[in-house]
Order: structure tokens, then C-alpha cells, then sequence
């Protein structure tokens, strides 16, 4: 009887598993089609709408949300848990009025939204990333608790595939279809997708969590949520890995669009070359995740972000002239990209406690989103002023330093 319970039950965590990482990947799927839509799609749509370089950096404080999403983290993981869903129930209400919002912002015409209207854009993509912030904290915490820690590699390989599939909907799938339908059309067409994608998401059913002795919601209380994670061993070196790791990507990536632009290319060529180099970029995350489960993620971490440090500066290197340079250098980045957003994302879950996972993987995500949506800023400037070969060799070292922290880290915990 003991082992046929035994076998039930490993049965039963084996489908569970199954069906989490397919929810995961829908989840981040989702969450893929707005910063698609910010980050690889809009700045060759403004760049081309005659948008000053100067400004397009800016778009990035449509992403403060996400920056700074762990202020109410604390009230995701406390309001209905303990009820059935507790965390589905807050990624389906934030994907049904994300839809609603890319309806509104598709209603609009893009020859007013993008001059005249420019203010209102920003306002409307800060409710969109709102929303997705709010998404996103359910989504993380509901994966960190559930997924053992011999899937977390798997899992966030999986997570990155499905965001960076997204990225790939809402960028380079956006920019031809853009071309081809239109603005409305291809922005009700997403709306109409992140519905589609709750179909199976509705379906899944949560786990009830346990309920811990309950404090008095207060602003003690929710400092409390906040500080205690810091107060561990070799968390200063982490906080460090953190603010870096991303910055030189951030920096330099934002540029790669604007600069093809002004050297002529049409926004079917770039989003065919989005989309090839997104497609290598699912291949890195995949083989990241498959890496991690017999390297060790502190030597991946450093190695996967050399390779980053090297794909922008084969962008600063590359002779935008010659489609084959081109092509490799989006490859390469790419690829590296994905290596080591997987690396960075598991040792995030790693480092989160249990019964706090929402809040603990928040505040890891803002710190990178704060740290890289500052350099995100001046991107724009850096490029102006000194062009856009010098702009990405700045972005390698940027990255490449970045890293340093990583080769004490490991000794600092075990001291």
C-alpha cells in the first residue's frame, strides 16, 4: 500500500510539474508581448515616425512599474492567500484589463499617438506595464514556490523561452505586421491573444497556500517583508551581482533598432532579423537551462556573462553595411542573452525564502530593472554623442565589469 501511495503521489507531482512549466511558459509568453511592443518594436516605429534619437530612450519610464513593482509586492503575496487561486486570480484580472488596454491604445491613430499625442502614449504603456508588473509578481511567486529546486534551471529556461517568444510577438512579429495590416489591426490582434492565452491558465488549479500566523498589515509589517531578505550572509556581493549584471545589455541593446534605422533598413528587414536572432535567443535559454543542471550557477553566471559582454561589443564592431555582420552580431547577442538571463533568474529563485517567494524574487527583479532602466535612459544621449560604434563598446565594458562581484560571492557565502 505504502508504495502504491508512493507512486500515486509521485504521479500526481510528475503532472503537476508538467502542467506548472506549461502555465509558466504561457505566463511569460504574456508578459513577452508589452516589453516586445516598448522595447524592439517602438523604437524603430518613433525612430521612423521622426522621433529625435534623444527621446527614444526615454520610453523607458513607461517601464517604471517594473522597476519599482516591489512596493506592493507584499500586498500580491497577502491578499487572498490562503483561498483557493490566490495567485491565479491576480494574473487573470492583470491579463483581461491588459487587453482591455491594448484595445484603447490601438483606437488611436499613430500619426497623432506619435507626435501630438506622445504624452498620452507614455501614460497609457506605464498602465500597460502596471499591469504586467502586478502579473508578473503573481506569476513569480507561484513558480518559485512550486517549482522544486532541480526544475528551477528547466523552469526558467522554459520562462525565458516563453517571454522571449513573446518579446518576439510583440516586437519582430509586430513591426511586419505593422507593415502589413496596420497599427489597429495588429494591436487588437494582441489583445485578442493574451484572452486566448488565459484559456488554459483559468484551467489550472493552484494549490492552496498555508496560512502563516497573520500580523497586522502595517508600514512595520511591510518593511519587515523587505529588509529581512538582506540580512543573510553574502548578500552585499549579491546586491552588487544584482544592480550590474544587466546594465551593459540594457545600455547597449536599446540602440541596436534606432541604428538600423538610420542606416536604412526597413522595418520588415529588422523585424525578419528580430526574428531570426530571438529564435537563437529561445535555443541559448534552452541550452542554459539544460547547462545548469551540472555546472555550477555561480560559474555560469560569470561565464554566460562574458559571452553577453562579447556579443555587444561584436555590435559595436560590426559594419552595418554588410547584411552577414549584421546578422551574426544579432546571433551572438542573442544567444548570450539568453544564457545568461536563464543563469541570473535561477540563482534569483535560489536565493528567495520560503513563504516570502513573492516578495523575496520581486525585489531581485526590481534591483535589475532599476539598475539597467537608469542606463536605459541615456542610451539615447550616449549614442548621439559619441556614435553608435563607441555607445556598444561601452555597453561590453559595461557588462564585462559587471561580473566582478561574481568571483567573490561564492567565498563570502561560505566564510
Amino acid at each position: 500500500m505504502s508504495v502504491s501511495s508512493n507512486g500515486k503521489s509521485n504521479n500526481n507531482t510528475l503532472a503537476l510539474n508538467s502542467r506548472l512549466v506549461l502555465i509558466l511558459g504561457l505566463l511569460y509568453f504574456a508578459q513577452g508581448l508589452p516589453f516586445g511592443l516598448l522595447v524592439k518594436s517602438l523604437p524603430a516605429i518613433l525612430s521612423k515616425a521622426g522621433l529625435p534619437t534623444e527621446y527614444i530612450g526615454l520610453l523607458a519610464l513607461a517601464a517604471i512599474p517594473w522597476a519599482l513593482k516591489f512596493l506592493w509586492s507584499p500586498w500580491v503575496d497577502r491578499w487572498g492567500r490562503g483561498r483557493p487561486n490566490h495567485r491565479k486570480r491576480w494574473i487573470v484580472g492583470s491579463q483581461c484589463c491588459a487587453a482591455g488596454l491594448l484595445l484603447v491604445i490601438g483606437s488611436f491613430s499613430p500619426q497623432w499617438l506619435f507626435v501630438d499625442g506622445i504624452g498620452y502614449l507614455l501614460l497609457l504603456l506605464f498602465l500597460l506595464n502596471f499591469l504586467f508588473a502586478t502579473h508578473d509578481i503573481a506569476s513569480d511567486g507561484l513558480a518559485v514556490r512550486l517549482l522544486p529546486a532541480s526544475l528551477r534551471g528547466i523552469g526558467n529556461s522554459l520562462q525565458s523561452g516563453g517571454y522571449k517568444a513573446g518579446m518576439i510577438a510583440g516586437g519582430a512579429a509586430m513591426l511586419i505586421a505593422v507593415q502589413v495590416i496596420g497599427w489597429r489591426a495588429t494591436l487588437w490582434l494582441l489583445a485578442a491573444g493574451l484572452l486566448l492565452f488565459l484559456l488554459p491558465v483559468w484551467r489550472f488549479a493552484e494549490p492552496i497556500e498555508n496560512v502563516p500566523p497573520r500580523e497586522t498589515a502595517s508600514f512595520k509589517w511591510w518593511a519587515r517583508q523587505l529588509v529581512r531578505f538582506w540580512l543573510r550572509k553574502g548578500m552585499g556581493l549579491w546586491f552588487l551581482l544584482l544592480i550590474g549584471y544587466r546594465i551593459g545589455d540594457s545600455f547597449g541593446s536599446r540602440m541596436i533598432k534606432p541604428m538600423l534605422v538610420k542606416y536604412d533598413w526597413t522595418f520588415s528587414q529588422i523585424g525578419m532579423l528580430d526574428l531570426v536572432s530571438s529564435l537563437v535567443g529561445l535555443v541559448g535559454a534552452a541550452l542554459a537551462g539544460l547547462l545548469l543542471m551540472r555546472m555550477p550557477r555561480i560559474i555560469a553566471l560569470v561565464l554566460f556573462g562574458a559571452l553577453q559582454a562579447a556579443g555587444l561589443l561584436a555590435w559595436g564592431l560590426v559594419d552595418v553595411g554588410v547584411a552577414k555582420q549584421v546578422l551574426f552580431a544579432a546571433i551572438f547577442e542573442q544567444f548570450a542573452d539568453g544564457l545568461s538571463t536563464v543563469a541570473l533568474f535561477t540563482m534569483m529563485m535560489d536565493r528567495c525564502r520560503a513563504g516570502h517567494e513573492g516578495v523575496d524574487y520581486t525585489m531581485q527583479a526590481c534591483l535589475v530593472l532599476m539598475s539597467s532602466g537608469l542606463f536605459t535612459l541615456v542610451s539615447g544621449y550616449s549614442a548621439a554623442q559619441w556614435g553608435f560604434s563607441a555607445h556598444f563598446l561601452l555597453s561590453a565594458a559595461l557588462a564585462l565589469a559587471a561580473i566582478m562581484p561574481a568571483i567573490f560571492w561564492k567565498r563570502a557565502i561560505h566564510d
